[in-house]
């Protein structure tokens, strides 16, 4: 059944001056966040989590302050993170809980892990083959235990294994493989094993109700409730499995577009989710929630190449993934603006067609949204927080911090 939708703006136009007047003193290129939205996002995600931890997934945030204020509020506890260089710079700036969701090659930062106490209690790396325990071995520069986390892969597989629906991520998929890489972790000196991952990117990831696409939306319908009945059984006993070789800390699971199914399984602790902050395009397509976009950004016009037609300063923003116009930054306000099919987002310039492009005045802000979360910010060094209609503070990103980790 298909949520109401959060509050709408009860006007486009009214919405554009909100954010108009908020900016006027601020030249575009820029970036925004609603805090109103942001706070209301994260409510929703505690609500979905029913009673289970949610996990910040920082690669869909990448942004201290805003990370730290989804952690103090009640129901988030932890960081996921995406590199070994950003968990230990997140972990040596007070952060004290932080797991990395990706195996790491990166011997300069295994060596700082283990011979740092501090950094050794915080970070829980990710692993999915003894040959990355290998490699950490091989780059210790200290007697430092390392947490570790084993990843079950997720995918769905049928037809006897010959097709498989699910993110390429880690090889492990039964049961009896985890309990193995387990016993593997515990035989060996030096190591500690404390948490199961098991994230679902064909459930958490993919909207079920795209508009204009029913046949579509309808079979990736069936596909997840398929992949969400066969995972919940495995998944719990892979736990099973794992427990019985060592006791366990947390076992994590979910994603923003699946953090209620997630949370619904005994056998996980913890959700994980960061997209449902920002709320981009990617997520406007999901029944089973409706987030608020609280993340954007503005161009200037620049030219008016003719009628019809505006052109903006920047705008070669595309999302990561397989290439599509589902990764292009979407023209949000003034509604009723489109990318022109043939140019696209550019990197310098972004013609803009519509009926709306005769109003706009060189100078005027186009506010866009991006199709993923926390890329956005790899293009901005700061982020203004707006509330209401004013700018309350001005943070830095990642970028803005000379961090740039990927």
């Amino acid at each position: 059944m298909r949520l109401p939708a959060a509050p709408p703006v009860a006007c486009a136009s009214a919405e554009r001056a909100r954010l108009d007047r908020a900016t006027a003193s601020y030249d575009a290129p820029l970036a925004v966040v609603d805090l109103q939205a942001f706070d209301a996002n994260a409510a929703d995600l505690v609500r979905r989590a029913q009673g289970k931890p949610v996990r910040v997934a920082s690669k869909s945030v990448r942004c201290r302050a805003l990370l730290e204020r989804a952690l103090v509020r009640d129901g988030f506890t932890g960081v996921m993170s995406f590199s070994l260089a950003e968990s230990l710079w997140l972990a040596r700036s007070g952060i004290e809980d932080v797991l990395l969701a990706y195996p790491s090659a990166d011997r300069a930062g295994l060596a700082e892990l283990t011979s740092d106490p501090k950094l050794a209690r915080a970070v829980t790396v990710t692993v999915d083959d003894p040959a990355q325990l290998t490699l950490i071995d091989a780059a210790r520069a200290g007697r430092e235990e390392v947490r570790v986390c084993l990843e079950l892969d997720t995918s769905l597989r049928l037809l006897g294994g010959r097709l498989r629906l699910g993110a390429l991520r880690s090889p492990v998929h039964d049961p009896e493989r985890l309990a193995d890489l387990a016993r593997s972790v515990v035989r060996r000196p030096g190591f500690r094993l404390v948490g199961l991952l098991a994230y679902e990117a064909h459930v958490a990831g993919v909207g079920d109700a795209v508009a204009g696409r029913p046949l579509y939306s309808r079979s990736v319908r069936l596909m997840q409730a398929a992949a969400r009945r066969e995972l919940a059984a495995r998944r719990a006993e892979a736990v099973r499995a794992v427990r019985a070789v060592a006791d366990l800390e947390f076992v994590n699971g979910g994603g923003t577009g699946s953090v209620q199914h997630t949370a619904a399984e005994d056998a996980v602790t913890e959700v994980a989710a960061g997209s449902g902050l920002f709320v981009p395009r990617l997520f406007d397509h999901y029944r089973s929630f409706r987030g608020r976009p609280a993340a954007l950004f503005a161009l200037p016009v620049v030219r008016r190449p003719g009628p019809g037609v505006v052109t903006a300063q920047g705008g070669g923003y595309p999302a990561s993934g397989a290439a599509g116009a589902d990764r292009l930054p979407h023209p949000y306000l003034p509604a009723g603006l489109r990318l022109d099919p043939r140019e696209g987002a550019g990197e310098v310039q972004t013609p803009l067609t519509g009926q709306p492009a005769d109003d706009l005045l060189v100078g005027d802000k186009v506010w866009f949204r991006h199709a993923k979360a926390g890329e956005m910010c790899e293009r901005f060094e700061a982020l203004h927080l707006i509330d209401g209609d004013r700018v309350v503070e001005t943070v830095p990103t990642y970028r803005g911090e000379a961090r740039t980790f990927l």
